[in-house]
């Protein structure tokens, strides 16, 4: 079975089981073999009752001393409840919506229960436990079992089935990193990497095979980038800008002074718009550092030079407050721009419109989502592109403008914090900048870290900050209530559940919507835009919303399961409040008592400067994270993460450098008897064909 064979060529996987595995975007055997685990299941041994520590998976001999009582709470929804002990103390048994779990009870006889612990009015409950048999147990204590991302009506049983019918029979062909490369960096071969991902004899293999995969991905990642240095060190100028005084006096008419860190990136960018080589820049700096202001007086001079700018955004919402911004400049400065907006929710005759000023010129200021980058959009002398850190430029960004006959500056703004050192490996074909200065009319958020204990409290403060007329997000890691309880995690915050919770707890007149990364585009931009105008007061959400609105009247910022996430990501998250002129607050509420949890998360209490929040995110990872947090900002790995990653990308930045200049030696073509031909011929066919964006 070859990688490219479809996921029916797998027994018992016909077209109605297919479609399931689409929906999760597994059609073919490379694709299910790349689903790897989310997290694993780890089985310890069995604990007393009196050791039972709130929050984390135990198993408990126990005997039974009351008999199962059902009780209904409302439709749809019973809880079943009972007492058990040991010789070490007593605890509670619950059930939710397993009224028959009864019929298989026995007061007076003992069991081994295994799930979460909770503490609830100070009495210690074990909720939704699995009985296991002691034969179960023995096979799989201290052993690692895969869990799997799900959808609805395929189980993570199937899934392990269908990944080890796969792998079994899979002919892997050669490996493409070189026998002597994988033993230079520790690093098992294809086949045992994928058998020791989806099922590792112990954490040890799980961890191996987790640095391979890891590896890999970093490494063709930075080979893509490379590629695009070399793109963008032989891209020549050939229309020099000439620097315009009328961009000093604009600056000097602004309301506040520039920072020192604006002012000498504005510099920069100056300088690379008026050399001979075509500018590659990132602007690296924190939500609220000033990168709006300076990508704009770089469009004041593109126009000032009789060009035109473009500004992509990553949400039409977002896309629609840059245009509301240039229009608010051009009424209170009197600034020479000419703007048009080009979303894909404008009407036909809007966008025929729209397109047609493009390519007339009559417009000289262009800001749009990704379908600035459509077939048919045309320009008329367009010469520079700001895009943002979810508008990465990449080959077919670069390929599509130079079939256009353009070849553009590019300026790319990120509020991503990363540390340097890791930057100029991700970031390697761009200059950096760094605006580490925030202006000094910044309120600092302030911040709270705090246990399930403090959330009544919370929701009493979003409720009065509601009534002074201001917003608020929650943040939950789930878009809804696993299908399947594996008895292995805490119960994670769901955002379909949480909105009727909140709604349940906050006065009738807070109006609460959701918003998540799986509702369709118009509805997500229709809830962002109804937030945005304020016709919603809490916003419920996933992650979605750290980048793409802009709401000055949010001033709360709730985040559930707060342990789940990376300190950068949640840094960026809490950049969604703070923006406007009165004072923003976040708490993180985390359902983990662990020392080392609540010391990285005191990280966000101490500071709310996003470099300093990096570096310790770097530092303070562990191997204990390696599955349960979520990683941050535009790298989006489907295993690695760059903080807690940093020693493996920076080898697969040696690697990625030695097989990048043997290959430049070889005249940049493929001898089959090369060492490195595996690679390259694997990099050409599956790699390369598929960059887009450069973050894989």
């Amino acid at each position: 079975m070859q990688l490219s064979d479809p996921i029916t060529s797998l027994k018992g996987i016909g077209e109605k089981t297919a479609s399931l595995y689409h929906k999760l975007s597994i059609f073919t055997i490379d694709d299910l073999i790349r689903h790897y685990p989310r997290d694993y299941e780890e089985w310890h041994d069995i604990v007393k009752i009196g050791e039972l520590r709130a929050n984390q998976v135990h198993a408990v001999r126990a005997m039974v001393i009351s008999a199962p009582q059902t009780v209904h709470i409302r439709k749809n929804m019973t809880i079943t409840t009972m007492r058990v002990k040991d010789d070490s103390g007593a605890c509670d048994i619950t059930y939710f919506n397993m009224p028959y779990i009864k019929n298989t009870i026995q007061t007076g006889k003992q069991y081994i229960f295994r799930g979460c612990v909770i503490l609830k009015d100070n009495r210690i409950t074990i909720d939704q436990p699995k009985i296991v048999s002691p034969h179960e147990f023995a096979q799989n204590v201290n052993r690692l079992s895969p869990i799997y991302s799900t959808t609805k009506r395929l189980t993570i049983a199937a899934i392990t089935k269908a990944v080890r019918m796969a792998i079994d029979v899979l002919d892997v062909g050669e490996d493409y990193i070189p026998k002597a490369m994988r033993m230079e960096y520790g690093l098992p071969d294809l086949k045992t990497a994928l058998l020791g991902i989806h099922f590792p004899e112990n954490k040890e293999a799980m961890l191996a095979a987790r640095k391979r995969i890891v590896f890999e991905e970093f490494l063709f990642f930075i080979v893509s980038v490379l590629f695009l240095k070399d793109m963008a060190t032989q891209e020549i100028n050939d229309a020099p800008m000439m620097r315009i005084d009328a961009c000093q006096d604009f600056i000097d008419r602004l309301p506040y002074a520039l920072t020192n860190a604006q002012k000498k990136v504005w510099a920069q960018i100056e300088s690379d718009l008026c050399s001979t080589h075509l500018m590659n820049r990132l602007i690296q700096g924190d939500v609220g550092s000033g990168k709006t202001i300076v990508a704009i007086l770089a469009m004041f001079m593109c126009v000032m030079n009789h060009h035109q700018a473009a500004f992509m955004a990553p949400t039409e919402v977002l896309a629609k407050q840059h245009f509301e911004l240039i229009l608010k400049l051009i009424e209170d400065y009197g600034l020479p721009f000419k703007p048009v907006l080009l979303t894909g929710s404008l009407t036909a005759k809007e966008k025929r419109r729209a397109k047609e000023s493009i390519v007339l010129g009559t417009c000289n200021v262009i800001i749009g989502t990704q379908a600035l980058l459509q077939e048919d959009v045309d320009f008329y002398d367009l010469r520079l592109v700001i895009t943002d850190e979810q508008h990465r430029f990449g080959v077919k960004q670069r390929e599509a403008f130079a079939q256009k006959g353009i070849q553009p500056h590019i300026l790319v703004m990120s509020a991503t914090p990363i540390p340097r050192t890791l930057a100029l490996i991700l970031y390697g074909d761009l200059d950096i900048s760094v605006m580490d200065e925030l202006p000094s009319n910044r309120l600092p958020i302030k911040n709270c870290v705090v246990n399930t204990d403090f959330r009544r409290k919370a929701y009493e403060f979003i409720a009065r900050e509601v009534a002074k007329g201001r917003q608020a997000y929650v943040i939950c890691p789930m878009v809804e209530a696993n299908e399947e309880l594996t008895g292995d995690q805490p119960i994670l915050e769901n955002v379909i559940e949480y909105t009727e919770k909140l709604k349940k707890a906050l006065p009738d007149t807070v109006r609460i919507e959701y918003l998540h990364g799986q509702m369709n585009p118009k509805a997500k931009n229709y809830v962002m835009e109804e937030y945005a105008a304020h016709h919603i007061d809490v916003l419920v959400s996933t992650t979605v919303i750290e980048v793409g609105i802009n709401v000055p009247n949010a001033t709360v910022m709730l985040v559930e399961n707060a342990e789940r996430f990376g300190l950068a990501q949640l840094h960026q998250l809490r950049g969604r409040v703070g923006r406007g002129k009165d004072q923003s607050y976040c708490i993180f509420i985390t359902t983990s008592g662990q020392n080392d949890t609540m010391e990285r998360l005191q990280v966000l209490n101490k500071s709310n400067d996003g470099f300093f929040i990096a570096s310790e995110d770097m530092r303070l990872r562990g191997p204990g994270d390696l599955f349960g947090i979520r990683q941050s900002g535009q790298f989006q790995f489907q295993l690695g993460d760059i903080y807690q990653d940093a020693a493996i990308l920076q080898e697969a930045q040696g690697c990625a450098v030695k097989l990048y200049e043997a290959y430049i030696r070889s005249g940049m073509s493929i001898d089959e008897k090369d060492e490195y031909n595996a690679f390259w011929k694997h990099y050409e066919t599956n790699v390369a064909s598929n960059v887009d964006y450069v973050n894989i």
